[in-house]
C-alpha cells in the first residue's frame, strides 16, 4: 500500500454513496493512504434522497462501505453523524454496532483541551428547515450541475489539464451562492458558540473551509462529489485541511470566445 500518513482523527461528510457525481474511488484511496485513530462522518455519507429515484449503487460505492467496515474491524473508532440525505438514520441514535457508533452530534476534544462540536449542519439552512421541497427540487438540479463536471473534466483532460470542477467555480462566484455561504457560516458560528464550545466542524453546503470567526473555530469538511476534502488532525491538534486534488484553476478563456 506505500507510506500511509498516521492522525490523530479525520473529518468526511458529504460523500453521497449512491449519487452518480460521487467520487467514490478517490475516497478509497485516500482512506487507504491516511489513517486514523477516529474517523468521523458528518452526514450525508449515503444519500437516501438519490436511492429514492433510481437504484444506483455501483461496485465502487460498495467498496467505501466495505474499507469502512475493514477499517472499524482493524480497529479505527468510526462515528457516523446523520446529515438531511440520510436523515433517516436520526431516529435510530444513538446506535452502537462492533467499533462504529452514530449520534445526532458528538463533542470532539482536542488534546489542547478545546470543545468542537461535530453536527452535519442542515439544522442551520433556513430552506431545509422551512421548503424542504424546494432543497429537494435543487437537488435534482445539483444533479445537472454535477454531471456536466465530468463533461468538462473529460474535455480538460483531453488537453492534459488537472481536474476542475465547474459546479464549484460557479458556486464561488454566483453573487448569491456567496452570500448564502458567509450567512450560513455567521448563523452556525452565532448559533453553537452559545453552547459554550470552543468550534464547529459541519459539512452540508459542499463548501470546504477552516476559519477563526473572532475566535470561534468554523470548520467545514467539504465533501467528496466536487472538491474531495478532508479536516484531519494531527496529534498536537493541529487542524488541516486536505484536498484530494490540488487546487486548479480553468484553462483562460481565449479573447475571441469572451467577445463572441
Amino acid at each position: 500500500m506505500g507510506f500511509r500518513m498516521q492522525y490523530r482523527s479525520i473529518f468526511i461528510s458529504d460523500v453521497h454513496l449512491g449519487a452518480r457525481g460521487c467520487k467514490a474511488e478517490e475516497l478509497c484511496d485516500f482512506l487507504s493512504k491516511n489513517s486514523c485513530e477516529v474517523l468521523y462522518l458528518v452526514g450525508d455519507i449515503i444519500d437516501f434522497w438519490k436511492l429514492n429515484r433510481s437504484c444506483y449503487f455501483p461496485q465502487s460505492h460498495m467498496n467505501v462501505i466495505q474499507l469502512l467496515l475493514k477499517l472499524a474491524e482493524e480497529g479505527t473508532k468510526i462515528y457516523l453523524i446523520p446529515g438531511n440525505h440520510d436523515e433517516v438514520l436520526r431516529p435510530y441514535t444513538p446506535m452502537v454496532f462492533g467499533n462504529i457508533t452514530m449520534f445526532n452530534e458528538m463533542i470532539h476534544v482536542c488534546p489542547n483541551g478545546k470543545r468542537l462540536l461535530i453536527i452535519h449542519g442542515d439544522q442551520f439552512d433556513a430552506i431545509m428547515i422551512n421548503a424542504k421541497w424546494l432543497m429537494k427540487l435543487g437537488d435534482i438540479g445539483y444533479d445537472i450541475l454535477l454531471r456536466s463536471n465530468n463533461l468538462v473534466h473529460s474535455v480538460r483532460s483531453m488537453f492534459g489539464y488537472e481536474y476542475w470542477s465547474l459546479s464549484k467555480y460557479l458556486k464561488n462566484r454566483v453573487k448569491g451562492a456567496v452570500k448564502f455561504i458567509g450567512r450560513y457560516k455567521s448563523v452556525v458560528t452565532e448559533a453553537v458558540r452559545s453552547r459554550g464550545v470552543d468550534g464547529v466542524v459541519c459539512g452540508h453546503i459542499h463548501h470546504a473551509e477552516k476559519k477563526d470567526m473572532n475566535g470561534f473555530l468554523y470548520i467545514n469538511s467539504g465533501d467528496w462529489v466536487e472538491s474531495c476534502t478532508a479536516i484531519t488532525e494531527e496529534y498536537d491538534g493541529t487542524l488541516t485541511l486536505q484536498r484530494y486534488y490540488p487546487e486548479a484553476e480553468p484553462a483562460p478563456v481565449p479573447a475571441l470566445a469572451l467577445a463572441a
